[in-house]
């Protein structure tokens, strides 16, 4: 700072430079991580994998969804039919001037409602148009999305990352404006496995990763995934036995219920691209304890052809109780890191490609001061000239 004056680039400079050069700037980051695997700080194949959502530039009241337009319209409407009572009552009065300065303020903002009523009209059909029914102004790029507080939501994008489980290193990133982590476990597994060039990885999620062709998807390219199953059973919320309550004889190829009684084979069928195998037994209607199991005539159970693979993952899991604990301390300090760092917790540019290249930033300055704190900064400084 002695030696350059205190001269420094104009923050418009600065953001210039990361508007124009955002592929370049994503290059640096995803060749830094490089660096950290040659420097054998990525020696383990193992990661953790999680989302978190950060707002856009995006207020939530110029992002429309179907529920929010209807809601809006309401709160017109009432506004309007409030006003007019306020008209009618005014002309039932003698007339004065405090009276007729009333009736122009009501008059002006009856004029503004059906402003903003023809304004959401506009919006509503843009919103229709769109693919997912949902539009945003400011950033067009962003969507609104539900978070892990019961009613709230933010406007913005999902980023992902994939977390080495020695050093907290971030291998991999992506910033999607999917609110949902449902299909998103495959692309970053494999975009850790590319990144560690290894045969085999081990990738730990948490629930909302869930996905059975997910899970298939990594299964085939060698990679090994712990997570837990949501428990979205109806029979169970409704006090009945769970499909867990069931066990399967892969040697008979039936299951057993909780009353003992095998449920075989009886044949498969194709549905949502899966193909699915039935089991159910004739014994129910004389079973002692039907109306803990099922209302029906008989209990059914499905299996996926590919079950076994999500008979593994509990496996796992039940093997490694604190997988998710750990999961939980490798892959949330990042996140809580870039965030505490970005003040506001919100992206500065618009639309997808610049959001992207804002997070390559974020995550290359994250990784810097990790390798930094790990290795110490002349030994990094010798390997990046080197």
């Amino acid at each position: 700072m002695w030696l350059l004056g205190r001269l420094a680039p104009d923050h418009k400079t600065i953001a210039d430079f990361r508007k124009d050069n955002g592929q370049a700037l994503r290059k640096v980051c995803a060749r830094f991580v490089e660096l950290c695997r040659e420097m054998g700080l990525l020696a383990t194949a193992s990661v953790a994998i999680d989302g978190s959502k950060f707002k856009a530039v995006n207020n939530r009241d110029r992002n429309f969804t179907r529920a929010k337009v209807e809601r809006r319209r309401a709160q017109l409407e009432q506004s309007v039919a409030r006003y007019l009572s306020q008209l009618d009552t005014a002309d039932r009065q003698e007339p004065s001037e405090a009276l007729a300065a009333k009736v122009t303020r009501l008059t002006e903002k009856l004029t503004k409602l059906k402003e903003e009523m023809g304004k959401l009209a506009a919006s509503e059909k843009q919103m229709f148009a769109s693919p997912d029914q949902q539009i945003s102004l400011t950033d067009p790029d962003s969507r609104s999305m539900a978070t892990s507080g019961r009613g709230s939501g933010v406007v913005g994008y999902n980023v992902q990352v994939a977390v080495d489980t020695d050093h907290h290193l971030i291998i991999a990133h992506e910033v999607t404006n999917s609110g949902s982590d449902r299909a998103q476990l495959a692309n970053m597994a494999r975009q850790a496995k590319a990144v560690l060039k290894t045969e085999t990885l081990e990738a730990v999620a948490d629930r909302g990763y869930f996905s059975s062709p997910e899970i298939l998807a990594c299964h085939e390219v060698g990679i090994t995934v712990t997570l837990p199953k949501p428990m979205t059973s109806g029979a169970k919320s409704d006090g009945r036995f769970g499909k867990q309550d069931f066990v399967y004889l892969p040697e008979e190829d039936a299951y057993r219920c909780p009353a003992g009684e095998r449920l075989p084979y009886r044949y498969t069928n194709e549905e949502a691209d899966k193909m699915l195998r039935r089991y159910w037994t004739n014994a129910c209607k004389n079973c002692s304890i039907k109306a803990q199991c099922t209302p029906g005539s008989e209990r059914r159970i499905t299996r996926w052809e590919h079950e076994d693979l999500l008979d593994a993952v509990q496996q796992r899991l039940d093997a490694n109780p604190l997988a998710m604990r750990l999961r939980r301390e490798n892959v949330e300090h990042p996140f809580g890191t870039m965030k505490a760092r970005m003040g506001a917790t919100h992206f500065l540019t618009k639309t997808l490609p610049k959001v992207a290249a804002e997070m390559a930033l974020s995550v290359l300055a994250y990784n810097l001061t990790r390798a930094m704190n790990i290795l110490g900064i002349r030994p990094l400084i010798a390997a990046i000239v080197a």
